[in-house]
């Protein structure tokens, strides 16, 4: 199951051997513009903002969101700039604000952009919002309930951080994984694998029987 994400200097010296001499050059000055703005004070306008767009055609669909990461996290991003990127943004450049978030929010004061990801049916925003962060912020009544997005949406479940870990004994999300089943299987519908997998996740482990002497 998906687990902490890499630190920032990993993530970078990843997208380092990724991007061709180009797309390097341009992250380098791109991140150099972001950490030479005041994180204080970041405005709508700012440069670095303009780079965070862009990243996609710059450095490739598939190596933006890690680009972009390093571009917020160079910005020292707040709260605040997190939320209006998130809410102007298109899909890919939300995502990569909801992957960002570990690296940069260590309270719960970003969970409204997860639960607003949760509330789309895009599959990839889905995915993205119950990484590390989620798994670490996300109250348990809301985290059952973004499980069971996933299992709505065909969004693997190993895209869920932690998802043994926080699964593990919880018999509400026993009930409603049961609840759901139950519902396919009045409707005619396969249940999924994955819904089976996450209800054995649910059943706590046997005790420890006492060794005999």
């Amino acid at each position: 199951m998906t687990g902490r994400p890499p630190g920032i200097a990993a993530l970078r010296a990843r997208t380092d051997a990724c991007l061709g001499e180009t797309a390097r050059t341009w992250l380098d000055q791109a991140a150099a513009e972001a950490a030479a703005d005041d994180g204080g004070r970041q405005q709508a306008d700012a440069t670095w903002e303009v780079r965070f767009a862009e990243a996609g055609r710059r450095c490739g669909s598939e190596h933006a969101d890690d680009a972009r990461i390093v571009l917020l996290h160079a910005a020292r991003a707040d709260t605040a700039t997190l939320t209006r990127l998130y809410e102007q943004g298109a899909a890919a450049e939300r995502r990569a604000v909801l992957a960002a978030l570990p690296h940069l929010v260590a309270g719960p004061e970003a969970l409204p952009l997860v639960e607003d990801a949760l509330r789309t049916n895009d599959t990839r925003l889905v995915a993205a919002a119950v990484g590390p962060y989620a798994a670490e912020h996300l109250t348990a009544h809301h985290w059952r309930h973004a499980v069971l997005k996933c299992l709505f949406t065909g969004v693997p479940v190993s895209a869920v951080a932690e998802l043994a870990e926080r699964a593990r004994g919880d018999a509400e999300l026993a009930r409603m994984l049961g609840d759901y089943a139950n519902e396919r299987t009045a409707a005619g519908r396969p249940v999924l694998d994955d819904l089976h997998r996450v209800l054995a996740l649910t059943t706590p482990p046997p005790p420890h029987k006492a060794e005999e002497s």
